[in-house]
């Protein structure tokens, strides 16, 4: 069973799976491709290394850094994750709500 918080955000973050990942995904309406994952991926890497989710700005950056700059911007990742990226990629990544996000 999945439990997650009112706004959708996974309640123990060790409940996450590539299966979990999907269900949240689906709760957004969104269709998870290589491209999702491969965001998805690298904000899991970021939240091991630094134990938070970033903010918009700083995921930028991190994806850039990791991805490429093609995939290091916002417009990427809001065709991706419309609306909130940082938001909607840390839920789908089973992590916090970024602390500075509305």
């Amino acid at each position: 069973m999945r439990e997650v918080d009112k706004d959708g955000y996974l309640i123990n973050l060790k409940d996450w799976s590539p299966e979990t990942a999907e269900w949240l995904a689906a709760q957004e309406k969104i269709t998870l491709t290589d491209a999702h994952w491969e965001i998805i991926y690298c904000l899991r890497d970021f939240y091991q290394s630094y134990e938070l989710s970033p903010a918009m700005r700083p995921l930028v950056k991190h994806v850039a850094s990791k991805l490429g700059a093609d995939k290091g911007r916002s417009l990427y990742l809001m065709r991706l994750f419309p609306e909130s990226p940082a938001k909607i990629i840390a839920k789908i990544a089973g992590l916090p709500r970024p602390t500075n996000c509305l």
